[in-house]
């Protein structure tokens, strides 16, 4: 392993007013604050959810609209990212291993997480002190194992759906489009597969796929230079729908969320680095790009670039090997949904419910938590493992309307989790293997715009202080680092 002399960074001749401007972490923080300021105006206007203002119906526009570009990159990316990096373990030695050794990480941390989430629900007792005004309801999506096994056969190609409403008294109907994430991973798998198999008659398409990804990816580096004003709408939107009363009555169980997400990030993270010989300093200061678009966008998959990125380019992490593990990881990784939330809503709906839990019914949260993570695929990741989890331990689907009040606001804490261990894993993985690209894995962050490559990506690349600098930056700087040759 070789690495390449890397090109200095051009003088910040910005002054330093102009430099928090442009610093993507300012205006996310600034479009968060503007948010909450108007959707309380909106509020004060006599804006509900059921009777709207055009304020308030304009925050929902501005929000909804960010969310729908999010997803409609998410199919495509999701397909050529799994076939890329599955066809990228050809030129990993040792593939099998690898591809163990992360499976194992995934659960060991999994493991942890639900373990601590389960502690703070028995200590904290959200449940028993949730306030009152809440009220019960059906889920919009339930997860069950039966389901789950039966959504990994392929309906179609793309796993297309097509559900169509029909209004009688109107004499209307009203059909929408959705993809089925689950399927979409199994097929893109098989593609994968199917071209390794196919040996040399397949590369063309491996590298087809490879540049689309490309392509799709410089996509959605256009969307997430615009997560400010996502951020602005949807949070506004939330503080119109939701209002503080509710926030309120559920603030115990948004605590001990937190407060399991926090112990996880900070202090469970920070233990492994450093037991596996790495600088803490280090991890954090190369993963937190992504962790903070994560926390923004609500969405491991759409932060899926940026995770994969800082993965290789500031933790060291070999291509290869990060090709594979990081978008496996964006479908399956995710302490903060798929093991935080669901063992201390599992343990809230128990107790505003005064059900007891047995010693079988905790370690049934263990096991969906560790083995169930692929069920959260797709959007409405943790709403399904929560459901996916009440209906294996047999308490009240009706709960999960309980805690939907709030779920935005958890959902950024849990994505930023999320994305922060689909990064750890690998980099420990990758260092435990000898594979680690430790010199880079330590060397000082540039601060090079993270959104361009202004030459091939195979040669040279922009260190990736993501949200550190924003879409000018990018303009006004034309040197690039150089990556290792791996």
């Amino acid at each position: 392993m070789s690495t390449t002399a890397r090109a200095q960074k051009a003088p910040d001749t910005r002054g330093p007013v102009r430099r928090l401007l442009t610093s993507f972490g300012f205006q996310i923080i600034a479009a968060l604050v503007l948010g909450i300021a108007v959707g309380l105006l909106a509020r004060g206007q006599g804006a509900t959810a059921d009777s709207p203002t055009g304020l308030s119906a304009t925050l929902d526009t501005i929000g909804s609209s960010y969310v729908t570009l999010l997803r409609a990159a998410v199919v495509p990316l999701i397909f050529t990212a799994i076939i890329a990096s599955i066809s990228n373990l050809r030129r990993v030695q040792n593939a099998a291993r690898l591809a163990g050794q992360t499976l194992l990480w995934f659960a060991i941390t999994a493991f942890i997480a639900v373990t601590i989430g389960i502690v703070l629900g028995l200590v904290i007792q959200p449940g028993a002190r949730a306030g009152e005004g809440l009220e019960t309801g059906e889920p919009y999506t339930v997860g069950t194992w039966w389901n789950f096994l039966l959504g990994l056969i392929p309906q179609n190609f793309l796993g297309l759906g097509v559900n169509t409403q029909l209004d009688l008294e109107a004499g209307t109907a009203a059909s929408s489009v959705s993809f089925n994430i689950l399927q979409v991973i199994v097929v893109a798998t098989v593609v994968g597969i199917a071209a390794l198999k196919a040996g040399k008659k397949a590369e063309p398409f491996l590298v087809f796929t490879e540049s689309l990804l490309k392509v799709i990816q410089r996509v959605l580096w256009w969307i997430i230079r615009i997560a400010p004003i996502g951020t602005f709408g949807l949070i506004g939107a939330a503080v119109v729908k939701y209002g503080w009363e509710k926030l309120a009555s559920l603030a115990w169980f948004a605590i001990a969320v937190y407060i399991g997400l926090a112990l996880v990030l900070f202090v469970v993270y920070p233990i492994l680095v450093r037991s596996n010989g790495l600088s803490i300093k280090q991890y954090f200061s190369g993963v937190w790009p992504a962790v903070q678009l994560a926390f923004v966008s609500r969405s491991s998959i759409g932060t899926l670039p940026l995770t994969e990125r800082v993965t290789e380019r500031n933790l060291g992490v070999p291509r290869s090997y990060a090709s594979f593990a990081v978008p496996f990881g964006a479908t399956t990784k995710m302490d903060g949904c798929a093991a935080i939330y669901p063992a201390i809503a599992a343990i809230f709906v128990a107790q505003f419910f005064d059900i007891e839990l047995s010693i079988i019914q905790y370690l049934l949260i263990v096991l969906v938590s560790v083995v169930g993570s692929a069920a959260t695929a797709g959007t409405t990741g943790a709403v399904v493992m929560l459901t996916l989890t009440l209906s294996t331990l047999g308490l009240p689907l009706e709960g999960v309307g309980l805690l939907l009040a709030i779920d935005p606001i958890l959902d950024m804490g849990r994505t930023a989790v999320n994305v922060a261990g689909q990064a750890l894993v690998p980099t420990i993985v990758a260092k435990r293997e000898g594979i680690l690209d430790e010199e880079l894995y330590n060397a000082p962050r540039q601060g090079l715009p993270f959104a361009e490559d202004d030459v091939d990506d195979d040669k040279t690349d922009a260190t990736p202080d993501a949200v550190s600098d924003a879409a000018s930056d990018a303009a006004e700087s034309d040197t690039a680092e150089a990556a290792p040759t791996r």
